[in-house]
């Protein structure tokens, strides 16, 4: 097939999804064309190296990518967010339609950024098929700095993105509780899938973690749970930090990574006096399986919010993709799946009591009774999450559209 590809973030950015598939669809003979952005992603300021312009081509012998300009902002607001998901939805409709024309089946990894682009391409092009990844259903999600409160509006990009739902030929889902969500919303049932996301299995992979990685990671002999990752609002690592509080001595809480929460989750700890939390800074991800290899558990937290319950965070395939066993402070199908593969421990959400209980429990475990949960995570991933498994199903929906709109 010729597979046009539209996805707002591509490598050099940290977007494996796209971009692995990209290259896969590639290598099992299809031609590929891909319409993309300028790098910026994530200081929103385009990088170093690069300059924006219209006439940006590379070509590979089945793979092309096609960046076009839009606006990078670099402040984070929200005005400058919707700058430059406009602006880049101006530059798609620009070129979309002559750089695409010809694709037999056009796949789109749908972020909410994305929307807008994805509107102008379902007009332009018309009779070519669509099938939409989709990453995120809450695009109009805003959330105070306590994260206490939410507001959900019928704003612009909101209902933009369901009616680019309602129009696509099918959609893939990451999780099976967010093909509720879209059906609840009025989607047929018949045109969604779920394929669970995977991971840049490149560097996720099992490894022994080396002694520099092991003197960065533990002291003490104590157990260590690490979150790596984000730490914001949709996180909660306050409940983490009261939960390690209460077992000071037993077990060290490392939370490596940044974020729009930090300071307010480094002042929980300072006021807690809980000195077995640690902050590290942001670590590149090719670090990231020695530490995982280094502690004893990984922390995968989500709060208690009902869109969240389809959510499957990246650093659950990461971890299940390392072998590394996990605690899930989650609802929905981040415990579901845990819990499924019998990978680790699980509590619900914004429960700091039963989570420490949880981190008491971890601590007791022999360690071959953690590699065992390591084990039998990394064959889930292999079976559900892995790029063999998600690229299979995807190319199968490709295929079915194409093939359906034909047929017509």
């Amino acid at each position: 097939m010729r597979v046009g590809i539209l996805s707002y973030h591509f490598p050099p950015e940290p977007a494996f999804i796209p971009g692995s598939l990209a290259e896969e669809l590639a290598a099992r003979g299809h031609e590929v064309r891909v319409l993309t952005g300028f790098p910026d992603y994530p200081g929103g300021h385009v990088y170093p190296g690069w300059r924006q312009r219209w006439r940006h081509l590379t070509r590979s012998e089945r793979l092309t990518v096609r960046r076009v300009p839009r606006y990078a902002g670099g402040d984070g607001s929200t005005g400058a967010r919707m700058a430059s998901h406009l602006s880049f939805a101006g530059s798609v409709a620009m070129v979309g339609r002559r750089y695409l024309a010809d694709v037999d089946v056009l796949y789109v990894f749908q972020l909410p950024a994305t929307t807008f682009a994805t509107a102008a391409l379902l007009r332009m092009l018309g009779r070519v098929p669509t099938v939409l990844h989709v990453q995120d259903l809450w695009p109009e999600e805003e959330m105070t700095g306590d994260g206490a409160q939410r507001q959900r509006g019928p704003g612009r990009l909101a209902t933009t993105m369901r009616r680019v739902l309602r129009e696509a030929d099918a959609l893939a889902v990451t999780a099976p509780s967010m093909r509720d969500l879209v059906l609840a919303d009025g989607v047929d049932a018949d045109r969604v899938r779920v394929v669970l996301n995977w991971t840049d299995e490149r560097i996720f992979q099992p490894v022994r973690p080396s002694r520099a990685a092991q003197g960065f990671v533990r002291r003490d002999g104590r157990c260590v749970v690490m979150h790596a990752g984000t730490i914001g609002v949709r996180q909660g690592l306050e409940t983490a930090v009261r939960a390690a509080a209460a077992l000071d001595g037993r077990t060290d809480l490392v939370l490596v990574g940044s974020g729009a929460e930090e300071r307010r989750v480094r002042g929980l700890a300072a006021e807690l006096r809980a000195d077995n939390v640690r902050f590290v800074e942001r670590r590149s991800p090719v670090d990231m399986p020695e530490l995982y290899a280094a502690a004893d558990y990984q922390l995968v937290m989500l709060r208690d919010l009902p869109e969240l319950r389809g959510t499957v965070p990246g650093k659950l395939q990461a971890a299940l993709a390392c072998a590394a066993p996990v605690i899930a402070s989650a609802g929905g199908d981040t415990a579901e799946l845990v819990e499924r593969a019998r990978a680790g421990l699980s509590c619900p959400p914004e429960d700091w009591a039963t989570l420490a209980d949880r981190f008491w429990l971890a601590s007791t475990i022999p360690a071959a009774a953690r590699s065992e949960m390591g084990r039998r995570g990394r064959e889930a991933y292999l079976r559900e999450m892995s790029l063999r498994a998600g690229v299979d199903r995807v190319e199968d929906l490709l295929n079915q559209v194409a093939l359906a709109r034909r047929s017509r």
